[in-house]
């Protein structure tokens, strides 16, 4: 309920940086981790970390010699995601300085990224900074797995976000719905 109540203190602060008035539910963050097929990644990045999670899941499944962070720009969420996930390391930075953490931890490139960013709440400018970088670090055949909510679709930004998918990405998928969920959500995901 703490972490709930937070999370919607930090919407009323920042809505376009938030994105949700609520935290993923456990089943979204297993959905959208099978999705990204995180079990099999050797180099994973969370972009997004938010609350953690999506972080706590990650670091359940992953295989144990996989190289995994996290990022998160909001100092509050990232406080919440390292208590939550003390082993995790979580860089406090924009999700566009991905590649700075991969050499730092002295690889090139990653073949998973989970991401829990509020693509439709985005303008298209920060879309496509992001998704540059989500392509620059990603090696072919590599997956992305994002989430929207149900009602994205029908919103300018979720429907300017899938097709921006579509064009970029060779193959997009999208998930079952998790009606469980506040708002209810599913995933993309998206082989570079």
């Amino acid at each position: 309920m703490a972490h709930a109540l937070r999370f919607l203190r930090e919407f009323a602060r920042t809505p376009h940086r938030v994105g949700a008035v609520a935290p993923s539910s456990r089943a979204l963050a297993e959905l959208i981790v099978d999705a990204a097929k995180v079990s099999e990644a050797s180099v994973i990045i969370e972009f997004g970390a938010g609350t953690g999670v999506f972080t706590e899941v990650i670091e359940s499944r992953r295989r144990p010699d996989s190289l995994f962070f996290a990022i998160e720009i909001n100092p509050r969420f990232a406080d919440m995601t390292r208590n939550r996930c003390p082993g995790v390391t979580l860089h406090e930075d924009s999700a566009t300085n991905a590649r700075k953490h991969l050499a730092a931890a002295g690889v090139a490139s990653c073949d998973c990224i989970v991401s829990g960013l509020p693509w439709a709440s985005f303008d298209e400018a920060l879309q496509n900074a992001i998704l540059d970088t989500v392509l620059d670090v990603l090696e072919p055949g590599g997956r992305l797995a994002t989430f929207s909510y149900i009602q994205s679709p029908f919103l300018r930004g979720g429907k300017r976000f899938r097709h921006t998918l579509e064009t970029r990405f060779s193959k997009v998928t999208r998930t079952r719905t998790v009606w469980g969920n506040l708002p209810p959500a599913f995933v993309y995901c998206a082989e570079k």
